[in-house]
């Protein structure tokens, strides 16, 4: 019997079970179940069809409208509606609206409720992200957070896996997203496909939770079921003063765990990398890239909204101006990075340099408000999809990049990296 990886023993463990192979059907108990404003109004739908009324445990299901927050609309605000309704009726614990919320990705390890080893399901295809602090997390559609939400269980086909061996450290502006986009470049969008990626070796020690929650993030653009990162000292810095005296467990792959395939990512040589549309996976970087002129920059998302995002753009932004002609939208992850980046003097950055600064919303990201994109419109942003028409108009284009290089190409008005700027 061949050793598990970590992600195969967090599920073998909330199965009841000694070990699980790779294809193995297992039903397993949840830590977490999340919903958002989009995804919650069909799962509470479906809830009603059921015979058991009510929820597992009000403690561990979290709702957070944060999709088209403040409401853009009748009918997201009928949305959110519908969730506050359930969520007072329910009780639930976690419920934050406008004034407590946060793009959710963000929100929920900033609050200290996805921990090592839990297992979390979320209605949201980013919900990989917590693998950051070694959970097991992994998005759903709205009929299984239904069922979640219902018994406390979910069914999971247990993943294979390909391991990341991280080593080096990486230059000064290069950053988690720029791990990320080369790895996505490098196997592409379905490289992992169902398959755990698994994050490991001594350049971990050079990535900041912030580099890893993004790295975590994007695990779904290569196709991966989930993301995840040891539990080591940042993660327990972390944990200290996010989830100060919250119990959790560490789970450490076997030795002998069984791995699809293995490759080493060297930090010290990656560059500032871009993803071109319409796809993650079609990046390139600065040696490869033309003059490409843009009409808009977003510096935010569940991918790149924390405050060490918005440090590396004002550290490029300061002094400076965004360029003629375009619109650089700065949007802060959650209430707490808003109120940081105010105390830093990086929203007075942003303002004298041109930029706006928005409520913290996933907004642009999917097309749904606070900066959509006109017909062949050019927007650089550090969200974590390019797909035709994500943000707007089907002819419009994204680049998706990391903060530092979207923050240089708003004071450009190109496509642009920090090293044009002197920096």
């Amino acid at each position: 019997m061949s050793g598990m990886t970590m992600s195969q023993k967090i599920l073998a463990a909330h199965a009841g079970l000694d070990h699980v192979e790779a294809g193995q059907l297992i039903e397993a108990d949840l830590d977490l179940v999340l919903g958002n404003d989009i995804t919650s109004p069909v799962a509470i739908n479906e809830m009603a069809k059921f015979t058991k009324s009510g929820v597992f445990d009000k403690d561990k299901i979290a709702l957070v409208p944060d999709h088209f927050v403040p409401n853009k609309d009748i009918k997201s605000a009928e949305n959110c509606k519908c969730v506050r309704e359930f969520a007072i009726k329910n009780n639930i614990t976690n419920y934050f609206e406008v004034g407590q919320m946060g793009i959710e990705h963000a929100l929920l390890p900033e609050q200290g409720l996805t921990l090592p080893g839990n297992l979390i399901i979320g209605a949201d295809s980013h919900t990989c992200t917590y693998g950051a602090v070694g959970a097991f997390s992994t998005g759903i559609g709205s009929t299984d957070m239904a069922a979640g939400m219902a018994t406390g269980k979910a069914w999971f086909k247990v993943p294979s896996a390909i391991k990341f061996n991280i080593v080096g450290k990486p230059s000064k502006w290069v950053s988690g997203k720029d791990v990320i986009l080369h790895i996505i470049g490098m196997i592409g969008v379905d490289g992992a496909l169902y398959k755990s990626m698994e994050f490991v070796g001594e350049g971990i020690k050079n990535l900041t939770m912030d580099d890893r929650l993004t790295i975590a993030n994007m695990a779904i653009e290569a196709g991966g079921k989930n993301g995840i990162f040891p539990v080591d000292d940042i993660t327990i810095e972390y944990l200290k003063e996010h989830a100060p005296g919250k119990e959790y467990k560490v789970f450490e792959a076997d030795t002998d765990a069984q791995y699809d395939e293995e490759y080493t990512i060297d930090l010290s040589t990656l560059k500032s990398t871009v993803a071109y549309p319409h796809l993650p996976e079609n990046t390139k970087t600065f040696d490869e890239i033309e003059d490409i002129k843009i009409d808009q920059v977003v510096i935010g998302s569940c991918t790149n909204g924390r405050i060490g995002d918005l440090r590396a753009a004002a550290e490029v932004l300061k002094g400076r101006k965004v360029a003629p002609g375009v619109r650089c939208i700065v949007i802060p992850g959650t209430q707490n990075i808003y109120l940081q980046a105010m105390e830093e003097g990086l929203l007075r950055t942003f303002i004298e340099a041109g930029a706006i600064v928005s409520t913290p919303t996933c907004g642009p990201c999917l097309g749904g408000h606070m900066g959509v994109l006109a017909s062949k419109e050019r927007c650089v942003s550090t969200t974590n999809r390019n797909f035709v028409g994500r943000m707007g108009a089907i002819d419009s284009e994204i680049y998706l990049a990391s903060p530092a290089v979207a923050a240089a190409s708003a004071a450009t008005g190109k496509l642009s990296q920090p090293s044009e700027l002197g920096l």
